[in-house]
């Protein structure tokens, strides 16, 4: 019945479905029961274009994709050449009543600070997380001392334990001789994965995954906790020179290589990510938060009044392109404009609500970043097999 079901939702769809139109039990089992013909499937997503029937993601033949080479060479857009990362260096940190979500981890970031860290010049000054050393989020030296040799990395990460771990698959040699696969978990997923028998190994694999366990995560909001490992990869892997992020509701299906090169390299493009697939306005997508219960009015009106007053336009597309985004599956090159875009961005959703695809229309304007693929959602499909949240993940007591 279900042999050629492919559900492919955003956030805010995964939970509205789970909760709404389908009305199945949250238990592990049931979502499986119902989307287990999703897992592992290898088969390609296809769109009418001109006529006929064509792949949504063209990759390299294996052939090729086992002799590619990894370029190194700077992005196409160098304003920016260093980056500085502001930290306590041992200063007292000074809680206000404008803090809000900021902390240890996040340092205060003052509203004239936000307006000043937009300004792009040869070197850029911010704020990005791991601020001071007692702010949480802390790793073990035998894993970081591992991430310090990621080149290239797929990352995902479960925390509150509310999402399985679903195996990689579709990647050709050279990507498992040259590529990290990290999934980092907190101690209750640890627990929860354990009591459904997956035990991390002594080498601190679960099949391709490096397990990465973190300690003393620094919000109760675990939606928030989940941000650092998405958008601050750069600050976790600091070798690294490219990475993909996939939300842990779904499974990596496609050689990691091949996806570089077809999404960034071949459209000399430092940053891609899927376009929204219901809405182009920010605006609109705010209301969308509210009635699906995402982040109560007031929050949403704090954050969109002051992208008003910013000067945020009404406008749904930027440098020609939409400027929504879902961003279950990120690839991007760490140059220092996307390091500088996703430290922005990991403070808006910090500084405002959780919900990224209200913030990033406008980091991107701000920033004035056009070195970016907005790829179509069936290109998403393909480059993923969606299998939906298990349940709500359990907040963190703090």
């Amino acid at each position: 019945m279900f042999n050629s079901i492919s559900i492919s939702v955003s956030d805010d769809e995964s939970d509205e479905l789970a909760a709404g139109k389908m009305r199945v039990k949250t238990e592990t089992k049931h979502v499986q029961l119902l989307l287990g013909n999703n897992l592992n499937r290898l088969d390609h997503t296809t769109r009418m274009f001109n006529g006929t029937r064509q792949p949504c993601l063209k990759l390299l033949p294996p052939d090729e994709l086992e002799h590619l080479d990894i370029p190194i060479a700077d992005g196409p857009d160098s304003r920016v050449k260093r980056m500085i990362y502001k930290s306590d260096l041992g200063a007292n940190f000074q809680r206000s009543i404008e803090a809000g979500r900021f902390n240890l981890f996040t340092g205060i970031q003052t509203m004239s600070e936000r307006q000043q860290s937009f300004k792009v010049n040869g070197t850029a000054e911010v704020h990005c997380g791991f601020y001071s050393e007692n702010g949480g989020f802390k790793i073990p030296d035998e894993d970081k001392n591992y991430m310090k040799t990621c080149k290239v990395v797929v990352s995902t990460c479960t925390f509150g334990g509310g999402d399985d771990l679903y195996q990689p698959i579709g990647m050709s040699g050279a990507s498992l001789r040259k590529v990290c696969y990290v999934a980092f978990w907190d101690d209750i997923t640890l627990a929860s994965q354990e009591t459904n028998g997956k035990r991390i190994g002594e080498d601190h694999m679960i099949g391709k995954w490096r397990i990465v366990v973190v300690k003393d995560l620094p919000f109760t909001d675990q939606r928030l906790n989940g941000k650092i490992p998405k958008m601050l990869s750069h600050r976790l892997f600091p070798q690294a020179r490219y990475s993909i992020w996939v939300d842990s509701k779904s499974q990596f299906r496609r050689d990691p290589l091949g996806v570089l090169e077809a999404l960034l390299w071949r459209t000399n493009s430092e940053l891609a990510i899927s376009e929204h697939g219901a809405r182009s306005s920010v605006y609109d997508e705010g209301k969308a938060v509210v009635k699906k219960h995402k982040a109560t009015p007031e929050e949403v009106e704090v954050q969109l009044s002051q992208y008003r007053r910013d000067g945020h336009p009404d406008e749904k597309r930027f440098n020609g392109k939409k400027a929504l985004s879902e961003a279950s599956v990120i690839v991007r090159d760490h140059t220092p404009l996307t390091n500088l875009f996703m430290c922005l961005w990991f403070n808006e959703v910090v500084r405002f609500t959780s919900r990224d695809q209200l913030s990033f229309p406008f980091v991107l304007r701000r920033l004035k970043f056009k070195n970016i693929n907005m790829f179509p959602v069936c290109t998403r499909k393909d480059l993923v097999n969606s299998m939906g949240h298990m349940h709500k993940a359990k907040p963190l007591e703090i």
